[in-house]
């Protein structure tokens, strides 16, 4: 039985766990060669400052969190490039510890901030990132890494959002302690339970397709006008929506004044 004494978290540091993390790139978004993270990248980021974090179920890796460090305005952060849990350990708080344990090395190492894109049509991936860490998102990228080998992205753009984890702020410190506050959105974006059947199927892309593209407009529209992803919620029958509003806490490098 899987608990949560039976998953070891713990950066990954022999090549053979390094190569682990490319056989579960190819189980989990069965990539083509081309768009997989060679082994090297996996090296190189674990020798300028970057993570490999796995999670080991007894010897074997099972999951694996994957950044690389970067700067913005002039000041470092770390981007999350990937993340991914086997389908059997899915559903299980495992995605969540994963990126807890970033946390943790990241302030050790005195970053504030850690960056990442995921899919907006994806609901368990956007609770997770907005709901139950609590990053935020104001950035929209259209077809992001150009058009992708994985089936899971249905033949869509690679449309993505920008999440940004602001990992000593009030609102992340808050949410991790107690929970998220209420919010009273200026504006939600709606994602229907539907839209997973509706990539899968030929016959059905274009409602998927359709859906993108009136989201993708409501996200720049918004964005463009100062709002930022603030909540994310899910109903009981799987679909998702995004409540969106204003960002006011002093936390980013965006709303910091220049010294002379």
């Amino acid at each position: 039985m899987l608990t949560a004494e039976t998953i070891v978290i713990r950066k990954c540091v022999e090549f053979a766990e390094l190569q682990a993390c490319i056989a579960i790139q190819k189980d989990v978004w069965q990539f083509d060669d081309a768009d997989l993270v060679p082994l090297r990248m996996f090296v190189v980021a674990q020798k300028i400052g970057g993570q490999v974090i796995g999670a080991f179920h007894g010897k074997e890796l099972v999951g694996f969190v994957f950044s690389i460090p970067g700067t913005r305005a002039g000041k470092p952060y770390l981007h999350s490039h990937m993340m991914a849990v086997r389908e059997q350990y899915r559903n299980s708080g495992l995605g969540q510890k994963l990126k807890l344990a970033q946390r943790e090395d990241a302030l050790a190492r005195h970053f504030d901030l850690i960056e990442w894109t995921f899919d907006p049509l994806e609901i368990k991936n956007s609770f997770l990132n907005i709901a139950k860490l609590g990053a935020i998102t104001r950035r929209y990228s259209v077809n992001h890494y150009g058009m992708s080998s994985s089936p899971l992205q249905g033949g869509l753009p690679t449309d993505r959002l920008v999440a940004e984890w602001w990992l000593r702020s009030k609102r992340v410190t808050g949410l991790l302690k107690s929970g998220a506050p209420p919010l009273k959105p200026v504006v939600t974006i709606d994602v229907p339970a539907q839209i997973y059947e509706w990539k899968s199927a030929p016959h059905t892309r274009e409602s998927a397709k359709q859906l993108q593209l009136r989201n993708r407009e409501a996200f720049l529209k918004a964005f463009s006008e100062g709002l930022a992803v603030l909540a994310y919620e899910r109903d009981t029958q799987g679909n998702g929506k995004f409540l969106l509003g204003r960002w006011d806490e002093p936390w980013s490098y965006a709303h910091e004044e220049e010294t002379p």
